[in-house]
């Protein structure tokens, strides 16, 4: 999620952008914004944290879920269109790099995997075995299975986003060949969707719009990234943010759709992607504004520093909160430290310190977890794992989507199942099936490779033998 590349500047070969370059830098805007957007996912799910306990037992629920309140607020907390548009710009132009270099697309789509994966095994294997242990150690199943649900629920976007990058480079050459139609082909798809769910009552179809909605917004980053809204000047700007929010508006009030953009998250909906384009108006306002104030401040190693560490902080976030949490019940258990009933006057009295004590103990599980996502980094940075040698190269298309099935499968696994022992075990073996399958498609075929050598050459042995008994034994002739 952090390597963000601006425009490489060489002439581009036939079959790429004119926009394609050599060298790759990186803008400074689109890492402090994605900083930003992570911060306040961070913070809205801290929030999300309700810990009490009722009659029944300890409870652990959302705590901002249901309240009339939030609706208007999630027009401002709901920034996931925004991650998905600055990850379109992320991706194009490092692949667009990796392509002037000569990679191929499988290289690329496997840098991805161990770029995204690697964090997600240490994640899976070690909130997998805490829940055994809880379990084990006597804590209620109900709030072992309550604890793995909370956990998982971020995952999606981890599922939806090794999806969508396993097709960067086929989504980058459509655009590059149809830059208005694929946008509206897929805005299509998701009216299509949407009417068809609407219409039916068959709430499942929605989720035809994980793909829909999040490639459209994935692939306004391109636009992004090309610069089409460079030339824009700040008044069309404005005016197509407030097109769109009076559009959402409509949509929320008048229309079929709830106006909580967090229930239009599940599943997507055309909110999202009007949203989106709000999101990118504003964002492209603000980018100067940006880009100067990382500039003052020599903010651009601290932008770095976190955005290398960006997947860690998303995928661990929530496993320190239910952590903190759980600590909080066996503290009120213990002796008696009061748990405030969420949303009262008791309750957001002591949010500061929560969001501080939440944020202190993030950074320290990021700083021991954080190096499988750098070296995962490190490798994507490199090319991916063709730039140890040759033969990860010659993995043809078919077996790299079989390992793009298998991490995004993984990561299902756990959002259907949970993390109970068997859908763990399950998905790990998937996930590092997809980060090892070249190497042990490697290792396979040099070990067939050098069993086929020595039985042709205890073939060719045995043939000259015989040759040579042959030779030893004949008459000589009179």
């Amino acid at each position: 999620m952090s390597e963000t590349l601006e425009r490489p500047r060489v002439a581009a070969r036939p079959e790429t952008s004119v926009r394609e370059r050599t060298d790759a830098r990186r803008d400074v805007s689109v890492d402090a914004i994605r900083v930003v957007l992570l911060a306040v996912v961070f913070a809205l799910h801290a929030m999300m944290v309700g810990v009490s306990v009722g009659p029944g037992g300890p409870v652990l629920e959302n705590a901002l879920e249901q309240q009339a309140w939030f609706g208007p607020v999630s027009w401002v907390v709901q920034i996931m269109p925004l991650f998905f548009i600055v990850g379109g710009f992320s991706s194009i132009t490092h692949w667009r790099s990796m392509r002037a270099r000569g990679a191929s697309a499988a290289e690329y789509v496997r840098a991805r995997i161990a770029r995204l994966v690697r964090p997600a095994i240490a994640l899976v294997a070690v909130v997998a075995v805490a829940l055994v242990v809880l379990t084990i150690a006597g804590v209620p199943a109900d709030v072992v299975g309550t604890a793995g649900f909370r956990i998982g629920q971020p995952l999606w976007f981890l599922a939806v986003y090794l999806g969508i990058s396993a097709l960067v480079p086929m989504l980058v050459r459509l655009h590059e060949r149809a830059p208005v139609l694929a946008p509206l082909a897929m805005l299509g798809g998701v009216v299509a969707v949407d009417l068809l769910r609407l219409s039916t009552g068959i709430e499942p179809i929605g989720y035809l719009n994980l793909l829909f909605v999040w490639l459209l917004v994935h692939q306004l980053g391109f636009h992004l990234a090309d610069g089409a809204l460079d030339g824009l000047a700040r008044r069309a700007l404005r005016g197509l943010a407030g097109a769109s929010l009076l559009l959402l508006a409509v949509l929320t009030t008048t229309g079929p759709y709830p106006v909580d953009l967090f229930v239009n998250l599940n599943p997507p909906t055309l909110c999202l992607v009007v949203l989106g384009v709000a999101q990118l108006a504003l964002f492209q306002l603000a980018r100067p504004r940006i880009r100067a104030w990382v500039i003052e401040r020599d903010a651009s190693r601290r932008v770095s520093f976190a955005g290398e560490r960006a997947m860690t902080v998303y995928l661990w976030h929530m496993p320190v909160l239910v952590g903190l949490a759980g600590a909080a019940l066996a503290a009120n258990a213990a002796f008696g430290m009061p748990l405030p009933e969420p949303l009262s006057a008791g309750w957001w009295a002591t949010r500061p310190i929560w969001l501080a004590v939440a944020a202190i103990a993030v950074a320290a599980v990021v700083l021991v977890f954080a190096r499988f996502e750098r070296a995962g980094a490190r490798r994507e940075r490199d090319g991916g794992a063709d730039a140890r040698g040759g033969a990860d190269a010659r993995a043809g298309a078919a077996t790299t989507a079989l390992e793009a099935g298998c991490a995004v499968g993984g990561v299902v696994v756990l959002l259907v199942a949970g993390f109970a022992p068997w859908p763990a075990a399950f998905a790990l073996t998937l996930l590092v099936l997809a980060l090892t399958g070249p190497r042990l498609r490697s290792w396979l075929g040099r070990r067939v490779r050098t069993a086929l050598d020595v039985q042709n050459s205890g073939c060719l042995a045995r043939r000259a033998a015989r040759r040579a008994l042959r030779t030893a034994w004949r008459p000589e002739s009179s």
